[in-house]
């Protein structure tokens, strides 16, 4: 699969509940490779093995992944903490089995920069945060997508 990052997630660790008392460490990522379809990709693994692969690529680069596991998602579940995709499943990397390979957009495909700024979510399902304001009282309570561009970063 290739495609190029649009999102990625800081390295976690939690216990280890086959082996009590070590740690297992996980991040997830998400690439894109058209318009239409991006999805999820989840790896985890000893710290050394995490924490190399999270570094050894950023948002915005253009990766190839060999050899993923591919998975059904648990939409609920993980729809939490992940981009919800178009797809139903997820990849899983494997340290023994996997591979991601970075390369510069522009020497894959410059179509895949491109991605980078198409939002993932359908243009219909957003509220603008004049909407918010004007009509805050009637959304109390409800999950809203909010489409926004930062203007100004300051201390």
């Amino acid at each position: 699969v290739i495609g190029v990052v649009i999102g990625k997630t800081d390295v976690r660790s939690f216990p280890d509940r086959k082996n009590i008392g070590a740690e297992r460490y996980t991040f997830n990522f998400t690439i894109r490779d058209s318009p239409t379809y991006f999805i999820n990709v989840q790896s985890w693994g000893r710290e050394e093995y995490i924490r190399s692969l999270s570094e050894s690529f950023r948002v915005g680069d253009c990766v190839t992944i060999e050899n993923p596991l591919i998975q059904s998602k648990e939409a609920e579940r993980e729809e939490k903490f992940n981009p919800v995709t178009p797809s139903c499943y997820k990849l899983l990397l494997s340290e023994n089995h996997s591979m991601v390979k970075t390369s510069s957009c522009y020497d894959t495909d410059t179509k895949l920069l491109s991605l980078l700024h198409l939002p993932v979510k359908d243009p219909q399902d957003y509220y603008s945060l004049g909407d918010i304001v004007a009509n805050g009282q009637s959304l109390h309570g409800r999950v809203l997508n909010v489409l926004a561009a930062v203007m100004s970063v300051s201390e």
